[in-house]
């Protein structure tokens, strides 16, 4: 039976030093209308595989090694596995032809990443059929790949236009917040109460855009692995009392409540303080705003295990379970009929997880649906590395 559509052509490598049985394969696949290239040894196999790329490879188990340095009985199985791990040539499926008929032959096979196994003297309507199916498949795979590939091409442009984007925003706000912080100092005369209170509340929401536009800059560093920590000694009551004093006129407009734990076992640790400073006051930010009514804020540090634990705790709504996990992915938009609507990026906990794991760290959220949420972070008291290392995206 002669092959027929977008199989009819395919070029099909025969690797076999026993002439007569290169030529009675190439008769049997030039009768289906495919192509046939032949190699007598390892070597040349591999290296007919990495020239001509063809769709499909038929390995006898035993032939010339060459400097493959195996025994001439296993050159199949090793070419099978040089093939499979090379990028240009992975993805050629492979049929074993040989007379070794025994369990163990079968098993190196698929060990070795062969995908089917033919016994000589073999039956040409098998051997078609296997063929047909193997590059019905790699057809398929091969499609689905280019399609993979064109989709991340695309992401990643996207991902540069919005970095391109975001970075350009960033000089325009820095000039609008230097301009609002000195008509709230009367650099450009005095203006009154209630217009300055409306001012204000502006810096504040410019800040928080400031602060968003950095969190999504930092995110894109730390997946092209480009993010270097500044560590330096950082002592946790120090860190908490700073952090509070910071956000002293956010927490009296929003009434909320602050306390703080620091257990005496609590260490000095290094860290960047910069990114810290960011990831608790996100963790802070989120607690107040995602919250209808005024909470209190429980900051808590003590030792854990060669490292610190920190923890930010909250009496708000709490998390659902479901979401506890999907809070920490980039642009997470979660749809919670019992929490109150706020606008959100759907960052500022993705760069807490990057941001704590840069330094050798980890967070989580422990939660309950109206008691609460308690965000804990565990550091080392020094961080592995200065360069941050990549973590593979979250699905």
């Amino acid at each position: 039976m002669t092959t027929t559509g977008a199989e009819a052509g395919a070029l099909v490598l025969v690797a076999d030093d026993v002439e007569a049985n290169v030529e009675l394969l190439r008769d049997q696949l030039t009768a289906l209308g495919y192509r046939v290239i032949q190699a007598a040894d390892g070597p040349s196999a591999l290296a007919r595989a990495a020239a001509d790329a063809p769709d499909l490879c038929l390995l006898d188990v035993s032939m010339p090694a060459g400097d493959l340095g195996v025994d001439p009985r296993d050159t199949g199985y090793e070419v099978c596995r040089r093939l499979k791990q090379d990028p240009r040539t992975a993805r050629i499926p492979v049929i074993f032809v040989t007379a070794q008929n025994d369990p163990s032959a079968r098993v190196r096979a698929i060990e070795a990443g062969g995908d089917d196994f033919l016994l000589k003297p073999h039956d040409r309507h098998v051997l078609g059929a296997r063929v047909r199916s193997l590059l019905q498949l790699k057809r398929a795979t091969d499609a689905l790949a280019e399609s993979l590939e064109r989709l991340q091409g695309e992401q990643r442009t996207r991902e540069d236009l919005v970095r391109m984007v975001v970075h350009d925003l960033k000089t325009p706000l820095t000039a609008i917040l230097a301009t609002l912080e000195m008509l709230r100092d009367g650099d450009f005369g005095a203006i009154d109460e209630r217009p300055l209170r409306a001012l204000s509340d502006v810096e504040g929401k410019a800040e928080d855009l400031l602060g968003l536009i950095q969190d999504l800059l930092d995110v894109s560093k730390v997946e092209e692995q480009s993010l270097l920590l500044q560590p330096e000694p950082i002592a946790p009551a120090a860190l908490v009392a700073e952090l509070c004093f910071d956000w002293a006129a956010r927490f009296q407009q929003a009434q909320t409540t602050t306390r703080i734990e620091v257990a005496e076992d609590a260490p000095v640790f290094a860290a960047d303080k910069t990114l810290l400073k960011r990831v608790l006051s996100n963790l802070v930010q989120n607690a107040i705003t995602h919250a209808s009514v005024p909470v209190t804020l429980t900051f808590l540090a003590h030792r854990e295990g060669e490292g610190i634990r920190l923890s930010v705790q909250d009496d708000g709504p709490g998390i659902p379970e479901v979401n506890r996990e999907r809070i920490f992915q980039k642009f997470a938009q979660l749809r919670d009929a019992g929490a109150p609507k706020v606008r959100s990026s759907g960052l500022g906990l993705a760069f807490c997880r990057v941001a704590v794991e840069s330094h050798g760290g980890r967070i989580w959220v422990e939660s309950a649906l109206g008691e609460g949420s308690t965000f804990h972070l565990v550091l080392p008291t020094r961080p592995a590395l200065a360069t941050v290392p990549l973590r593979p995206a979250a699905p």
